[in-house]
C-alpha cells in the first residue's frame, strides 16, 4: 500500500526552519520548466554546466561559480510560454531582453537571489555593448557575459546529431563572435574546455545534473560539499514564505488567467488550518504548501492553460500530470515533505479516485485534505475573466455534493461551512493584494524590457 507519513518534525526536531540547498531546489525547477517540450529539455541543466566550467577555467570564486549555477538553472524561468522558449533556442535573436526583465523581476523578491536575478537580467546583452558600459543604469556583471556564451554554446548543439562532430562547428561560431557577441577572456576559456572530449560528452550526458559540479577533473579530489554552504542556506518559516511566494508568482504568471489562483489557495488552505487547530507553525506550513500546490504546472503550455475551446484529451492528459510533477520536484528537499505531501496531494479523492496516487480515507493525510476543499473553494469562488466567482450558497451547495460524492472530507468542508465569510474575506484580500502585484510586475517588465 502506497502511504503518506506526513509530520512537521524532520530529523527530529520542530520545522520552524528549513536548510534548503537552492541549487538542488531550482535544478527541480528548472526541470519542470525544460518538460514543455523535448526541444528545450535539459537546457537549463547544459548552460547551468557550461558557466560553471567557463567561471572555473577563468579561476572565479566558489561563490561566484555557485551563483553561475543557480543563474544557469533558473536563466529562462521568464519566458513564460513555449513560444518564447522555442524562440530563444535561435542563436541571435531580436528583443531577447524581455524574458530576462521578467526574471529578474520574479527572482529579485528573495534576497538570495537577489545577485543572481541581475546575473539573468542582463545575461543577453552583447560584449560590444556591455563591455564597460552600463545596461537600464547598471555595469553587465562578468557572470552575465559569461552566463550569455554559456547559452549561446547550449543552443548551438544539436541533438540529432553525434556530440563531438559538432565541436569544431560551435567553436568556429563562437570565435567569429569574439570582441563582438561574447566576452573574449570567456571565449578563450571556452575554447581552452573544448579541447577536452569529456566536457561534451559530459553535456549530453542524460542527466546533465549528476555532472554539477562533482566530476570536473580540476574538483575530482573535491566533494560536492566543499561548495555547498554557498548554496545551502537555513531559513525560518518566514523566509520559506518568501521563497514560495515566489515560486507561486512563476506558476500563475505565465497567465492572466491564473494570476492570482495560488494566493488564493494558499490564503484559504491556512484560515481552513487555523481553524482546524492546527499550530501556528502548521498554518505557514499550509500557506507554504498552497503556493507551492501547482508548481508542477510549469510543465504545461501557456498556451494549454489559456486555451479559450475545450480541451482535447491529450491536453488534458498533460493537465493532470502536474500534481505528480508537484510531488517529484519538492520530493528532492528533503525538509519540505509535509509541505509537499499537503500540497500535491490536492487532485485526490476520499474514494481513491483521485489523481496521481489513488489514495483514498487514511491514506490521505488531513493536511491534503484541508489543501483539496482549498483548491476547489478557490477554484469556483474566485473571479475569472470569462465568469464570475459563485456566491456562497452555490459554492457551498457545490462542495457539499463533492462530500457525498466521497470527493472531498466532509469534516474539513464542515470547517468551511462554519467559518465561510471569514475564510472567504481572507481569499479576497490575498488575490486583489496578488492582481495588484501581477499589474505592478506587468508595468515594470515593460519599462525594463
Amino acid at each position: 500500500m502506497f502511504l503518506f507519513q506526513a509530520t512537521s518534525w524532520v530529523g527530529g526536531r520542530a520545522l520552524s526552519e528549513l536548510k534548503i540547498n537552492l541549487l538542488d531546489l531550482s535544478m527541480c525547477i528548472s526541470d519542470a520548466v525544460d518538460l514543455v517540450n523535448k526541444a528545450v529539455a535539459n537546457h537549463h541543466r547544459q548552460v547551468a554546466y557550461i558557466a560553471y566550467c567557463i567561471g572555473g577555467e577563468l579561476g572565479l570564486s566558489e561563490e561566484q561559480q555557485s551563483e553561475l549555477l543557480l543563474a544557469g538553472a533558473l536563466h529562462d524561468i521568464g519566458a513564460l510560454s513555449l513560444k518564447e522558449r522555442l524562440y530563444m533556442l535561435n542563436f541571435e535573436v531580436d528583443h531577447p531582453h524581455e524574458h530576462a526583465a521578467i526574471g529578474y523581476r520574479l527572482l529579485k523578491i528573495f534576497q538570495p537571489f537577489s545577485q543572481i536575478a541581475e546575473i539573468i537580467r542582463m545575461h543577453h546583452v552583447a560584449w560590444n555593448n556591455g563591455a564597460g558600459l552600463e545596461f537600464s543604469g547598471k555595469s553587465v556583471p562578468v557572470a552575465s557575459h559569461i552566463l550569455h556564451l554559456a547559452d549561446r554554446v547550449a543552443v548551438s548543439i544539436k541533438k540529432d546529431q553525434e556530440i563531438l562532430s559538432q565541436a569544431d562547428r560551435i567553436c568556429k561560431k563562437i570565435i567569429e563572435r569574439s570582441g563582438k557577441m561574447f566576452m573574449p577572456e570567456a571565449v578563450d576559456a571556452f575554447l581552452r574546455l573544448a579541447c577536452k572530449e569529456s566536457f561534451w560528452f559530459d553535456l549530453v550526458l542524460k542527466s546533465t545534473g549528476a555532472v554539477l559540479p562533482q566530476i570536473l577533473p580540476r574538483n575530482m579530489s573535491q566533494s560536492k560539499a566543499a561548495i555547498t554552504p554557498t548554496i545551502t542556506i537555513t531559513i525560518t518559516l518566514d523566509g520559506a514564505l518568501d521563497l514560495a511566494r515566489l515560486f507561486s508568482q512563476i506558476i500563475d504568471f505565465r497567465s492572466r488567467l491564473t494570476a492570482t489562483h495560488s494566493s488564493g489557495v494558499a490564503a484559504s488552505a491556512e484560515a481552513l488550518a487555523k481553524f482546524a487547530g492546527y499550530t501556528s507553525d502548521e498554518c505557514k506550513m499550509m500557506k507554504i504548501a498552497g503556493y507551492l500546490h501547482d508548481l508542477g504546472k510549469l510543465a504545461v503550455p501557456a498556451e494549454i492553460l489559456e486555451k479559450p475551446a475545450s480541451l482535447t484529451k491529450a491536453e488534458f492528459q498533460i493537465i493532470r500530470r502536474h500534481p505528480y510533477l508537484t510531488y517529484r520536484i519538492l520530493e528532492a528537499v528533503d525538509e519540505l515533505q509535509t509541505i509537499n505531501i499537503w500540497g500535491a496531494l490536492h487532485h485526490e479523492r476520499m474514494d481513491g479516485n483521485g489523481y496521481p496516487f489513488h489514495l483514498k480515507g487514511s491514506d490521505l493525510p488531513e493536511g491534503s485534505r484541508i489543501m483539496a476543499v482549498a483548491d476547489v473553494f478557490t477554484a469556483i469562488t474566485e473571479d475569472r475573466p470569462y465568469r464570475k466567482g459563485m456566491d456562497e450558497e452555490l459554492a457551498l451547495k457545490i462542495l457539499k455534493r463533492m462530500v457525498l460524492d466521497s470527493a472531498l472530507d466532509g469534516d474539513v468542508v464542515s470547517v468551511l461551512a462554519s467559518f465561510f465569510e471569514e475564510i472567504n474575506r481572507k481569499r479576497i484580500d490575498a488575490q486583489k493584494l496578488a492582481l495588484k502585484v501581477y499589474q505592478e510586475f506587468e508595468d515594470e517588465v515593460r519599462k525594463c524590457a
